[in-house]
């Protein structure tokens, strides 16, 4: 199955129509069980559902190239990427519709207590990534995994191809390096 998901992932984004489609059919499960997990984290009455998530998300894929695709993690660890964009596109135009009202309750990371947001910091911990991104794309990668994929480590430690040991220690850094950066914006 999962040989199988990388190619018909390689073929889909060459742009074969009939390997899309496969594909969707696939994957369909995984990718509705990731939005849901993406969309927990979103605040209470959020206007996208979790079905649109993965529509949008898998217009979203195949628009871009896949052929590169390494393998089934690869290709989720992609999505789940693709669906964070997605969300803060979506907060984004929400706020530009608001002008930034309306706080709500999140978690911004992994096992903190939800804290009072509104628009502008969501865009703020996205903006945060993008940072982290430039200093250190693996720790930044843990981070999407992890908070928004719902990956454990040892299966980051798969697709990044470190140690656990060393995705642990990415995440702490980035953890901290992360709350920092969007608490000192507040």
């Amino acid at each position: 199955m999962a040989e199988k998901i990388t190619l018909l992932a390689r073929q889909a984004g060459a742009g074969d129509r009939q390997a899309q489609s496969e594909l969707f059919e696939l994957v369909y499960g995984e990718l509705r069980k990731l939005a849901a997990i993406h969309m927990q984290r979103e605040r209470g009455g959020h206007t996208l559902q979790a079905t649109a998530l993965v529509h949008e998300a898998y217009l979203r894929l195949f628009s871009s190239n896949l052929t590169s695709i390494q393998d089934r993690k690869h290709f989720f660890a992609i999505a789940s990427r693709v669906m964070r964009r997605i969300l803060v596109d979506h907060s984004r135009s929400r706020k530009a519709g608001k002008r930034g009202g309306g706080a709500e309750a999140l978690a911004l990371l992994e096992n903190q207590h939800p804290i009072t947001y509104n628009f502008d910091e969501v865009i703020a911990l996205d903006e945060a990534l993008s940072r982290l991104e430039k200093l250190d794309a693996r720790q930044c990668q843990v981070v999407e995994m992890r908070v928004f994929g719902g990956f454990s480590e040892a299966e980051i430690a798969e697709v990044l191809d470190v140690s656990e040991r060393t995705v642990k220690r990415d995440w702490k850094f980035a953890k901290a390096w992360l709350y920092g950066e969007v608490a000192g914006r507040q």
